[in-house]
């Protein structure tokens, strides 16, 4: 405050001198240009093959001329000699090879015999070689249904409303009295004895089924469809007498209705 005023070139002096200060740096470089991506030739790569994709299923019919000719003489089929070669060699893309977690054929299931009643059905199911089954005390509204029984044979007691018999194989039912009907559907070798009455008996795809009626129930009709080898057994001087059920019928048209016949085979 009480020194004496500094002029201008004693300041000029004062920077330019190197004693004191050192020039200041220079400044940092520019930065560089960017990084240049290189798309457009992958770009061009892939608009040509969709192009060359496109222009090849364009051509229509003409896209067969480009196949070679196979001649006759090359062909295994038309050339025996061909194939004495050897087995052609099958394309990779065809060959399988089972597949280690492929199912397998599981066993066949062994269901346990059932001879019981459920409320008011009684269950026959499951019986092999048995030619003794008996049901008894029986009630006028209860069924009895008779599934895959092979072999046996069964008798019912009594009065019931009605008997099905499914897929059941060489099963034999006798019966005293039911007051509905007598089902038997996709079984084989079948036969049935009627004891008392029944009012009627269908039978549906089933292969061989045998019928014995009672002088009470010669009555009863017979239903079938789908079946073939069906005899009715009529009881005549002490024995029974076979009738066959027709499997084959003519229809015709009458001016006013279809009338179906059955036909008569001439052997």
């Amino acid at each position: 405050k009480q020194g004496p005023v500094a002029s201008p070139m004693s300041m000029r002096s004062v920077l330019t001198s190197g004693s004191c200060l050192s020039p200041p740096p220079p400044p940092p470089p520019p930065p560089g240009p960017p990084p240049i991506f290189d798309t457009e030739p992958a770009k061009d790569e892939g608009t040509a093959a969709r192009s060359a994709l496109f222009a090849q299923l364009n051509q229509g019919e003409a896209i067969t001329k480009g196949l070679r000719h196979v001649s006759d003489d090359q062909k295994t089929h038309k050339n025996p000699s061909l194939r004495a070669q050897g087995p052609p060699v099958r394309s990779p893309t065809k060959s399988r090879t089972p597949s280690p977690t492929s199912p397998k054929n599981s066993p066949q299931q062994n269901h346990a015999p059932v001879l019981e009643l459920e409320g008011k059905k009684w269950r026959v199911e499951y019986q092999e070689d048995k030619n003794d089954l008996v049901i008894n005390n029986t009630e006028l509204k209860q069924v009895a249904y008779i599934f895959k029984c092979n072999k046996s044979t069964l008798q019912i007691k009594g009065k019931i409303n009605s008997i099905t018999i499914d897929n059941c194989k060489k099963f034999g039912l006798v019966f005293d009295n039911v007051v509905g009907i007598v089902e038997v559907i996709n079984s084989r070798d079948i036969q049935i004895q009627v004891m008392g009455k029944v009012p009627t008996i269908s039978i549906n795809k089933t292969e061989g089924c045998h019928i014995y009626l009672s002088e009470e129930s010669l009555d009863c009709e017979i239903v079938s469809a789908k079946s073939s080898e069906m005899n009715i057994l009529i009881p005549q001087d002490g024995d029974y007498k076979e009738f066959p059920v027709p499997e084959q019928f003519k229809t015709a048209w009458d001016g006013s209705k279809l009338v179906t016949e059955p036909a008569e085979i001439v052997g």
